[in-house]
């Protein structure tokens, strides 16, 4: 929808049906905001719009009591609200006090327009530039049915109703800025509602109080039940607008006092253990090294061991087919290279029914590069249709390969969603990242160099969006150190413990990491570990 253009005036909705909830702007293009119907106006032309008469507008009728609405004459008068035939006539004034136009409204509920349209709420006009408390209603008769009960005070409304209240709100800043308190008295329904988080966010902050009728739609209502008490209570106990995720601390006691669980599983090695204090539900963990560095074996190494556990588990290696990834992890459960040669079938068998067959664990059926959202599709149901805690993407550059863009705001994006998903679901997500090159190959990743967060390949948005960065290690050409692999924690947002966690010996004939258990708790080099 666009948001530069203004807003005209109500129409019926052949969609649904609705008599003023269709709005209308000076582009031509409408929006329903009973239906959510789009139409964008490019057949639209000026026999479509609402009556409107660029003359001097003038006064119609008189002013007289709306009984059904028990709303005085003294009140119509003030507000000069006059009955003209089958209709009610309500002036609009321009921010100098002069007469711009009427807004006009039939016994159908149907709308139009005479004069000239203004940047002002209904009622300003009447009302000084400072004050202690001002209260804005979502129409004329709620604002007049307001002043009904306490007269006196300033009551406005908004001169398009709840569909146009930010940009109305917006235009009427400058007037507003002079009272203590902004009351936003609108509509209790689902418009009214959103009515008011979105106008909430453009007032001056601090200001801002809401008022509630619980049984009641509106001020209107409440009057025409003769419930003045009702309309006086939501004035006077309107509460401090607090948009969402903003919580008082005096609420937060039972909260602080929960027992805390330090982890939801162990690692199967110490040393990360010591480090990150174990595995927890609704963390996002990155593991990184460069490439043929061991990160796929490290991820079947946890998975296997979390499966073992009883835990619920989901992988999606998007580099291998998913007969190689159940190899893999056969072998690192038994310690048996089943994804190596051949092997005999009754001997896969035993071992199947010893690992997969009494695990809870599932596999994502594809290889290679996938729409980023079908990943997102799958993560989802693997949390909330299988009840898998526990899942490992393998891994993030293959998941975007095959979009075209920058890779960088590509990243940003798949990150923020990934870390939404956790924070929706409540899982503990395993994601694998690459690393960029480094500018020299002297001492590069595959020659066991030490790794930095900042050289996660494409974005900071890994790390920022990260609980935890796991870095391997590894001089895949040293004769001596060929299988041994260094794991540095780049980032540990629990307790901010960072630096070389363990040293792995990987053993190839078992299929296996292995702890060097001399370098259990290294000791902490502030000048080499952060």
């Amino acid at each position: 929808m666009n948001t530069e253009s203004e807003f005209v005036a109500h129409e019926p909705c052949n969609n649904c049906g609705s008599s003023d909830a269709n709005s209308r702007y000076s582009d031509g293009h409408a929006y329903c905001f009973a239906c959510h119907t789009y139409s964008p106006g490019e057949d639209w032309t000026h026999t479509h719009t609402p009556r409107m008469n660029n003359d001097k507008a003038n006064f119609l009728g008189q002013a007289e009591s709306l009984n059904k609405r028990r709303i005085s004459e003294s009140t119509n008068n003030f507000y000069r609200i006059y009955r003209y035939g089958d209709t009610l006539r309500f002036p609009y004034y321009t921010d100098d006090g002069v007469l711009a136009g009427f807004k006009i409204k039939t016994k159908r509920k149907e709308f139009h327009y005479e004069g000239q349209s203004t940047s002002t709420l209904f009622g300003q006009h009447l009302f000084p530039t400072t004050g202690k408390r001002i209260v804005i209603t979502e129409g004329e008769l709620d604002a007049a049915s307001c002043y009904e009960v306490m007269s006196g005070w300033p009551m406005v409304s908004l001169p398009h109703g709840a569909a146009a209240a930010k940009k109305d709100l917006q235009k009427a800043i400058p007037f507003l800025q002079g009272y203590q308190e902004i009351v936003l008295f609108f509509d209790n329904d689902d418009a009214g509602r959103e009515a008011v988080e979105s106008a909430s966010s453009i007032l001056p902050a601090g200001r801002v109080k809401i008022a509630r009728l619980d049984a009641y739609k509106d001020a209107s209502d409440a009057l025409q039940a003769d419930d003045k008490d009702a309309i006086r209570r939501a004035i006077w106990d309107a509460k401090p607008y607090r948009p969402d995720g903003i919580v008082d601390g005096k609420n937060l006691l039972s909260l602080v006092t929960e027992p805390t669980k330090t982890c939801d599983h162990e690692y199967p090695f110490q040393g990360l253990n010591n480090k990150l204090h174990g595995i927890r539900y609704g963390e996002l963990t990155t593991l990184t090294a460069g490439s043929g560095s061991g990160k796929t074996s490290l991820v079947r190494a946890i998975a296997a061991d979390l499966c073992k556990k009883g835990e619920t588990v989901g992988i999606l290696e998007l580099e291998a087919n998913n007969k190689r990834t159940a190899l893999g992890l056969m072998s690192a459960a038994l310690g048996k290279p089943y994804h190596i040669g051949e092997h005999d079938k009754e001997e896969l068998e035993f071992a199947f029914a010893d690992t997969l067959a009494k695990w809870n664990v599932f596999l994502f059926d594809g290889f290679g590069s996938f729409d980023p959202d079908v990943i997102y599709n799958r993560i989802e149901y693997l949390a909330s249709g299988l009840e898998c805690r526990i899942i490992f993407l393998d891994h993030l550059s293959i998941l975007l390969s095959g979009l075209d863009g920058d890779e960088r705001r590509m990243i940003d994006s798949t990150m923020t969603k990934l870390r939404s998903l956790v924070e929706r679901t409540g899982i503990a997500l395993f994601l694998v990242s690459h690393l960029r090159r480094t500018n020299s190959d002297n001492n590069s990743h595959e020659e066991g160099g030490r790794v930095s967060l900042g050289q996660l390949r494409g974005s900071h948005s890994i790390a920022q969006l990260s609980d935890s960065v796991i870095a391997l290690e590894r001089d895949q050409q040293g004769e001596d150190t060929a299988n041994l692999t260094t794991l540095r924690v780049l980032k540990n947002r629990f307790s901010g413990e960072v630096g070389v966690a363990t040293e792995l010996s990987y053993d190839l004939s078992t299929c296996q990491f292995y702890e060097n258990h001399e370098t259990e708790n290294p000791v902490f080099n502030p000048s080499t570990d952060f």
